[in-house]
């Protein structure tokens, strides 16, 4: 810091007549801090012992009577207001005087510029010092500055407060009687919580535009009108030639409005929809809604040809816009969307019923005996010999594929290639490692895309 020292000396050693000339708006008793000045190892002041006594310190900077400090800037505020006392009361009131520009601003109802305007007065005014500067840091973020509550040399000389000790670290320890009824007052103000005042007047400054003011130009448009007699107005028997509605029914949407309300009723009971954004299925399925669509109807054309299983989406909403290309076209008035959905609902009816056999326990036991009575069948033509003592089979009836000699692993690979019921046999019998250890990978995996379902157009 030896130019901030440099700048603060020199600053310091000009006399008043000096000062006065440097700064010819401001007057031999308005104060003034160099921004060189404005840190706490280069400041003239003393550290406040607490938030009270600072705040006596600003009262007396701050009084629009004696005009103490006026501001050097040719912007912002020129002097001292209440909005600089209230955001005074907050930095009081911290412990560590570490504000953010953000914090201040929610705190006094007010911009951030004009939270900076007020710091920067406070500073130049000696009642606030620098302890380090805030500024951008790394990704961008801005770090707030901390400063030191100060009680400048003009405070302590025009009360003549006594102090000891040395630098920013003096203690105040005693007031000549000629101060005392002086700091009395500015304790008294210092404990009152300050407000802002509400604004009474429009934010224009102009006057406002109602009926007692008669608008915003001097001449009425209806000066030659001939106002009703009083008569017809105390009958009440007049009426106005358009009179309003008593009541006001729904209103109806727009279609904007049907375009999200059509995506809200889509995402709630399509399960495949459920993570969509409503603003893109709004704007995919726009030209359904158009045409007065329901949400059924939309359902039924996306899972016309195949369905969709919601594990499986990854990204709903390219989903939905691949499968509704052209449908609006293709099923144009409503009596061919009502057969659309009618095949619809039929086909996945008999889907449900085709499998609905697979989810009883009577039908899988069923199932498991022919398998069992199959593999039976199979080693005793492969094995007639040794099926008397049951070498190839557990007492659970289950095959051990590790006794099978090379012969009979090809004779049953063989008989799968054949029949691909025998490989779904063998899948409930032995389970899916041990079948495709047996029959290989490529075998089960024809069984299963032949024994697959072929869902076909219902047109």
């Amino acid at each position: 810091m030896p130019y901030a020292h440099t700048a603060c000396q020199l600053e310091h050693a000009k006399t008043p007549e000096t000062r006065q000339k440097s700064t010819p708006k401001l007057g031999t008793k308005c104060l003034y801090v160099a921004p060189a000045c404005q840190w706490l190892t280069t400041t003239t002041g003393r550290i406040a012992l607490d938030g009270h006594s600072w705040m006596t310190a600003v009262h007396w900077a701050a009084d629009p009577k004696n005009k103490r400090y006026t501001a050097t800037r040719t912007h912002g505020p020129r002097s001292m207001n209440v909005t600089t006392i209230v955001i005074a009361q907050e930095l009081a009131n911290l412990k560590v005087c570490r504000p953010g520009i953000a914090y201040l601003a929610r705190k006094a109802k007010c911009s951030e510029r004009t939270v900076e305007y007020h710091l920067g007065m406070l500073r130049e005014a000696g009642l606030l010092a620098y302890r380090s500067k805030g500024g951008r840091v790394a990704r961008g973020v801005d770090e707030a500055s901390v400063y030191e509550r100060i009680i400048p040399d003009a405070f302590d000389e025009a009360l003549e407060i006594r102090t000891t000790g040395e630098g920013v670290q003096r203690r105040p320890t005693g007031i000549a009687e000629t101060g005392r009824k002086t700091i009395g007052k500015l304790a008294k103000k210092a404990a009152r919580k300050v407000r802002r005042p509400r604004r009474r007047t429009p934010v224009s400054g102009g006057e406002r535009c109602t009926l007692m003011k008669g608008g915003t130009s001097g001449s009425s448009s209806t000066g030659c009108s001939i106002p009703p007699s009083e008569t017809r107005l105390a009958s009440g028997s007049s009426s106005h030639p358009t009179p309003k509605k008593a009541t006001r029914g729904p209103r109806k949407l727009n279609k904007v409005g049907r375009r999200y309300q059509l995506a809200q009723e889509l995402i709630a009971n399509v399960p495949w929809l459920q993570r969509a954004s409503v603003a893109r299925i709004s704007w995919i399925a726009r030209h359904c809604a158009d045409a007065g669509w329901t949400w059924r109807e939309v359902q039924a054309a996306a899972e016309e040809h195949s369905p969709i299983d919601p594990a499986d989406t990854r990204r709903p909403s390219g989903l939905l816009a691949h499968r509704l290309k052209g449908v609006h076209l293709l099923y144009a008035d409503p009596a061919s969307r009502r057969l659309m959905v009618t095949a619809w609902e039929d086909s996945r009816a008999q889907e449900h019923f085709r499998h609905a056999g697979y989810d009883q326990a009577v039908g899988f036991v069923a199932a498991t005996d022919t398998a069992l009575e199959a593999m039976r069948t199979i080693n005793a033509v492969l094995q007639p010999a040794a099926a008397a003592e049951d070498c190839t089979e557990h007492e659970e009836g289950r095959l051990d594929i590790e006794t099978l000699t090379r012969a009979e692993v090809l004779e049953h690979r063989a008989f799968a290639a054949a029949d691909p019921e025998y490989v779904t046999t063998m899948l409930l019998v032995l389970g899916d490692v041990d079948t495709r250890r047996l029959l290989t990978h490529r075998i089960v995996d024809q069984a299963l895309v032949a024994a697959r379902p072929v869902h076909t157009n219902a047109f």
